[in-house]
């Protein structure tokens, strides 16, 4: 749970990286891409030491489809509260099928 937990967190912080600047179209670009690389070091210092600890119980295959997975749920949690934008039904359709592939990832 200690993996799923830093990747949690990591992803919340890359997430506002990646996207968050998008409600201040204003702003100069320089200074978005700034506070975005400030807050990617904060996600890296979850991202690291949840791959770290998460290697000794999953492959770094199983690792990437738990980290994608989670950024798919955060992504969408954040762009219907912060961004204000719709949530369609191709959406959860699409995270259906990362649940098959979770299911088939994790499939011995």
């Amino acid at each position: 749970m200690k993996t799923i937990a830093l990747l949690t967190v990591s992803n919340v912080f890359m997430t506002f990286a990646w996207y968050g600047h998008l409600r201040f179209k204003d702003s100069s670009l320089w200074k978005v891409i700034l506070a975005s690389w400030l807050i990617a070091f904060a996600e890296y210092c979850f991202q690291v030491p949840a791959n770290r600890i998460g290697h000794y119980q999953y492959s770094a295959a199983q690792l990437k489809i738990i980290q994608e997975v989670i950024t798919l749920v955060i992504f969408a949690v954040f762009s219907v509260l912060y961004l204000k934008e719709e949530f369609r039904w191709n959406y959860l359709v699409s995270f259906l099928m990362m649940a098959g592939a979770v299911f088939f990832m994790f499939r011995e």
